[in-house]
């Protein structure tokens, strides 16, 4: 299927200081419009790209894409990102692809594993949006700062770019929400949400980040040099208890008995989780989790494996790759070995194809050979600002 990119390149980045457009402002030398582009050309399942800019600076934009394959005309954008995402697709519409990524001009750091996962959505769902899990908790106020509520953060999700959609899909949704004046939609899901598509959300990265206010620019040549590699190993083991289904890699997998433990018990995610704190340095399950404090009572060991990305990500790294094997004689992993995979790299924020699930057995020796529980052994992956000594 043919797959386009439209680059939304129109704003005037106020928030980032400094007077140049941010799309045009230099990160190790280079503006991050280039960056972006340069992402988006290379990738082999890309075959045109349309940029979208504002009408003042084509003289910007020429500097920014000279020499730079695969990319259209420039088209002038609209009054807001809504419109300059009409724009863009209005000018592919003579020669229209099957399907359109659209992508921020402001994140430059978007990976070639990203854009095939989002291409690999829009074929198998229509409409998709790379999304984090979110790990803060979020409070709905009123308008004099009052809380209303709090959502439970576990439904939440962080969106990004590139947001994938079959092309002729997004353009009707389009092209509806500005006839009927449907103005105010902030991305280009909330156009299809709102015309009646339904959206599904593909695991995003947590290294594709906007680039808004100054600091941000500030740290960007500073994301570049993780070189310091570190690998974390963690190891855990639950006996089977009642039961109807064990929580393994964070799905519940069928079983005619359960696991034993103080929170869900889920032993994947509790390997994993001391394997990232493995790589850190930083203590493990136990010492941020201890059993004895009633508030982890029957806890999902998703909020422990989160918890560690989280440390990872507040010392400026990054998690590199995760490998969980599981020990056990039954229940079989191979049937749920891919929604495992899935599931935690939606945890961590990681790409799918960065984290491994395998499975073993005892040859009935031990503990796991008599069936009497599951273990686990995990490894883990990171990469720290080489400032970190």
């Amino acid at each position: 299927m043919l797959c386009a990119a439209i680059v939304v390149a129109a704003g005037r980045g106020s928030r980032a200081g400094e007077g140049l457009p941010k799309q045009y402002r230099a990160v190790d030398g280079e503006p991050v419009l280039r960056r972006t582009l340069r992402r988006l050309c290379a990738h082999p399942d890309i075959a045109e790209i349309q940029v979208v800019i504002h009408p003042d600076d084509a003289t910007l934009y020429a500097q920014a894409s000279a020499g730079l394959p695969r990319l259209r005309p420039a088209v002038p954008g609209g009054a807001d990102r809504q419109a300059s995402v009409l724009c863009g697709l209005e000018a592919l519409a003579e020669t229209p692809p099957d399907l359109v990524l659209i992508h921020d001009a402001a994140r430059p750091f978007l990976s070639p594993a990203l854009i095939s996962r989002a291409i690999a959505a829009a074929r198998d769902h229509g409409a998709a949006v790379p999304g984090l899990p979110v790990t803060d908790t979020i409070k709905i106020v009123d308008e004099h700062g009052h809380v209303i509520s709090t959502p439970d953060r576990a439904a939440l999700r962080a969106v990004q770019t590139p947001q994938a959609f079959r092309y002729d899909m997004l353009r009707a949704a389009h092209a509806a929400a500005a006839q009927g004046a449907q103005a105010g939609l902030t991305d280009d899901a909330a156009v299809m949400e709102w015309a009646g598509h339904r959206v599904m959300v593909f695991a995003g990265e947590t290294e594709n980040v906007k680039l808004t206010h100054p600091t941000d620019f500030a740290a960007g040549p500073a994301r570049a040099p993780l070189t310091d590699v570190r690998t974390g190993t963690g190891f855990d083991v639950h006996a089977f208890g009642p039961g109807d289904h064990v929580m393994l890699g964070g799905i519940p997998v069928p079983f005619t008995q359960g696991l034993d433990g103080h929170s869900d018990a889920d032993v994947g995610l509790h390997a994993l989780t001391d394997a990232v704190l493995g790589a850190l340095c930083d203590g493990d399950i136990g010492a941020h989790f201890p059993p004895s404090d009633p508030q982890w009572k029957g806890a999902t060991s998703d909020r422990f494996l989160a918890f560690a990305a989280e440390r990872v990500r507040a010392r400026g790294g990054v998690i590199a790759h995760l490998d969980l094997t599981l020990i056990c004689e039954a229940p079989k992993v191979g049937p749920h070995r891919d929604a495992m995979r899935a599931r935690i790299a939606e945890i961590v924020g990681l790409a799918v194809d960065r984290v491994s699930v395998k499975a073993t057995t005892t040859e009935r020796l031990g503990f796991a050979g008599r069936r009497e529980g599951i273990a686990a052994m995990a490894s883990a992956t990171i990469r720290l600002p080489d400032s970190e000594d």
